[in-house]
């Protein structure tokens, strides 16, 4: 007999198709998923006090969550997430040009990548199951691909995300979700997010461009500010990161000799209590800081005239406001032969599971 709460409801509509909402609860976190990009919409959790507070960005309609300045909240992004050089990708002797949605460069799957897509979806118990069918050329790439991904609450304040994918032709996949955390809650602001203690269990990072894209040569983080194996106060690191305005790195995981699910990375905020550890199978995982957030009026020196409004679920958010933890391929693997394989070819399954802990330390 379990002890997380289940219910379905409607989101909203978009077109002539309903977007459904999921909700589950166990005994200390509560998690939404909609069918629009496979969302996460929040999760929300108590203090050690026992307060509550929602501590994922995130938007309180449809109409909302297709605003431009939306920056893949808690979506489900590909067919390739993160960055590659140019659109180009190569299979065999044949090449292929991917939409170019950020400069001159392809990312998170394009202009209409997986998160802009209702999905369709079946339950099973206390799980959901949603699938997309992304068709042969979308956004450049070949072959016919099936995703399923699979959401879940246990009861040990767990939540459990698994994307299984299969193509018809030689194609690459790279899924993630694209959460943005603040355990001191969601409209806490940079302020707090200084305050969080971050680890992640990786010895090296790909070196990246001006443009971050990867450059194939891996740095080890070890006596750098990328040293995150040894916890650190995110607010003693964030400002030294060199050559930007925080962290949008991937650091490449430290892997057993079993190569299966691994410790990610821990993040804990001692005002609150809240602690989120992250568990995958993924090489790697994007460390971001939300730099391209927009600037706070409030601390804002430059042109004010320049300033955007991110607003969702009540708040404003601003730069540094949350931090993503994507685990994920290597970016720009496709290119790059000393990467993580990349490719999906006919027969076999593209496998990615992560696990989101959530705890509270009195």
């Amino acid at each position: 007999m379990t002890s997380v709460g289940f219910k379905e409801s409607d989101f909203g509509r978009l077109g002539p198709k309903l977007v459904k909402a999921f909700t589950w609860k166990s005994s200390n976190v509560s998690v939404q998923v909609i069918t629009y990009g496979a969302t996460i919409t929040s999760i929300q959790m108590p203090d050690k006090k026992g307060v509550s507070a929602d501590v994922v960005t995130g938007f309180r309609n449809l109409e909302e969550y297709q605003n431009p300045l939306n920056r893949y909240f808690g979506a489900t992004v590909g067919r390739v997430a993160n960055r590659i050089k140019f659109g180009k990708v190569k299979i065999a002797d044949t090449s292929y040009s991917l939409s170019t949605n950020r400069g001159a460069h392809h990312l998170h799957g394009g202009f209409k990548g997986f998160d802009k897509v209702i999905w369709e979806y079946y339950v099973s118990g206390n799980k959901v199951i949603m699938s997309y069918h992304s068709a042969d050329g979308e956004e450049g790439y070949p072959g016919d691909v099936v995703v399923h991904a699979t959401f879940e609450l246990t009861e040990n304040n767990e939540f459990l995300v698994e994307y299984k994918a299969t193509t018809t032709k030689p194609t690459f996949v790279n899924l993630t979700n694209h959460s943005y955390f603040n355990l001191a809650g969601h409209d806490a602001g940079a302020s707090e997010l200084y305050k969080h203690v971050v680890c992640i269990n990786a010895d090296q990072i790909t070196e990246v461009d001006n443009d971050s894209i990867p450059t194939g040569k891996l740095l080890p983080v070890a006596n750098t500010v990328f040293d995150l194996q040894v916890p650190k106060v995110l607010g003693d690191v964030i400002t030294k990161v060199p050559n930007s305005d925080g962290f949008d790195h991937n650091f490449c995981i430290n892997k057993g000799p079993e190569q299966g699910t691994t410790f990610i990375a821990r993040v804990y905020h001692p005002e609150s209590g809240r602690m989120l550890e992250v568990y995958s199978n993924q090489p790697g995982v994007q460390f971001y800081t939300s730099n391209f957030f927009p600037e706070n009026p409030k601390t804002y020196k430059g042109d004010k005239t320049k300033l955007a409004t991110l607003s969702g679920k009540g708040a404003s958010y601003y730069k540094h406001g949350a931090l993503c933890l994507e685990t994920q391929n290597w970016p720009d693997a496709p290119n790059h032969d000393n990467f993580p394989k990349s490719i999906l070819v006919p027969g076999e399954t593209y496998h990615h599971n992560v696990a989101y802990k959530f705890s509270v330390k009195n």
